[in-house]
């Protein structure tokens, strides 16, 4: 098992993933800036869209970051070697249970006692969001689809939905979306088995493509909010399966003809400074919207990030009281533990987006996410140090 980890053995927290949280922050401040100063920018960027039914599917400046978001990822995984390396189940079974049988449930419970019972008078009972109509759904104007109304804006067929769920779908996407970037440097941290935590970035990469557009699919309309599969399904192609299959290629290629001492200590290298900037650039597009709705609200981001903070928390205790109980060592303890909690940010931001909109409250939600990832996680890694000795 070790073999396949030899050249993919994480260096720690670079410059650009140590800061991150202050990146997103000075990007949060630039594109409300952008919004407030010269919003006919953003408006521009965003209308430079793929339309169908003259209603616009998917945003080109949006979908080409997040497939620079997603491709550096998927291009680091040796999916042959790795799988290979999936040789002991308890913790690989411990990771798929948490991941897609315990986790999307518990992210939708927690935030819909919070965002709609707790913090509900905060958000405003009334408070409205403008999401997309469901691709290829065609109702009248006045028409009810579960908790939305259609409504006219601008011409283009909107659905108007409560805020608070339109937070609740972005709760709901994170939470089914576990992490194949990050979860690398978090384990490596907190001095796991990188080996494990490979297997289980392939495993998750994998079965993101058959089980997140159904579990999406499902919690959404639990929530009484659209249900649009085939834009569920658009958005798998897009920002899964095609980075997938874009870094499989050009991975065996580069390995092919540079060498794969040249592709792990040089091209590996220059990807994470471009995943990087692909995020933050669209963080700006997002914010420029939602930036009126932030300085009138300023608490709004508070109210998403407690349900995520908890739900974080109580995923990574589940996960390593759990690992605990099936007499795990500390090594695999640790990653499955972190692979639960921390998610795939890249994923839920495209989905939301291509969903309900670059200025939906559901795109906001999951770039709160993204928020919290970096701090929470950090401490996350040192629970993981400071209780070593708790495994035997």
């Amino acid at each position: 098992m070790a073999k396949a980890c030899i050249t993919k053995e994480p260096q720690g927290l670079a410059f650009f993933e140590k800061y991150l949280t202050v990146w997103v922050i000075l990007c949060i401040v630039a594109g409300i800036l952008l919004g407030r100063f010269a919003p006919g920018v953003a408006l521009y960027l965003d209308s430079l869209s793929i339309y169908v039914d003259e209603a616009p599917v998917v945003s080109i400046p949006i979908a080409i970051c997040l497939f620079f978001m997603m491709y550096p990822i998927m291009v680091k995984i040796d999916f042959g070697e790795v799988l290979k390396a999936g040789q002991n189940l308890k913790p690989v079974g411990l990771t798929l249970f948490i991941n897609w049988a315990i986790k999307p449930f518990t992210m939708y419970l927690i935030s819909i006692f919070f965002l709609g019972t707790l913090f509900l008078g905060f958000i405003g009972p009334e408070a409205t969001d403008l999401v997309k109509m469901p691709f290829g759904l065609d109702l009248p104007v006045g028409a009810s689809y579960g908790e939305g109304t259609v409504v006219l804006q601008d011409g283009v067929k909107m659905l108007e939905i409560p805020l608070w769920r339109s937070y609740l779908a972005g709760c709901i996407l994170l939470g089914i979306a576990p992490c194949t970037a990050m979860v690398l440097v978090w384990g490596f941290l907190a001095r796991g088995n990188d080996c494990h935590t490979l297997v289980m970035v392939a495993i998750n990469s994998l079965t993101m493509l058959f089980l997140y557009g159904p579990l999406g699919g499902f919690l959404l309309g639990v929530g009484k909010l659209p249900v649009p599969w085939q834009a569920l399904a658009l958005s798998i192609g897009i920002y899964v399966a095609l980075p997938l299959a874009a870094g499989y290629i050009s991975r065996k290629m580069i390995i092919r003809t540079k060498g794969e001492e040249w592709f792990n200590t040089s091209f590996v290298h220059l990807l994470t400074p471009v995943t990087i900037t692909a995020l933050l650039v669209t963080l700006i597009l997002l914010f420029s919207f939602k930036g009126e709705t932030i300085l009138s609200q300023p608490l709004t981001i508070l109210w998403i990030a407690v349900p995520l903070f908890i739900q974080t928390v109580f995923i990574f205790t589940l996960g390593y009281v759990l690992a605990k109980l099936l007499k795990l060592s500390y090594k695999d303890a640790a990653p499955s533990a972190m692979i639960g909690a921390s998610n795939h940010f890249e994923v839920a931001i495209a989905t939301s987006t291509i969903l309900f909109g670059l200025s939906s409250g559901a795109a906001l939600a999951t770039v709160v996410g993204v928020l919290i990832e970096v701090p929470v996680m950090l401490m996350l890694v040192r629970v993981c140090l400071r209780t070593e000795g708790w495994f035997s």
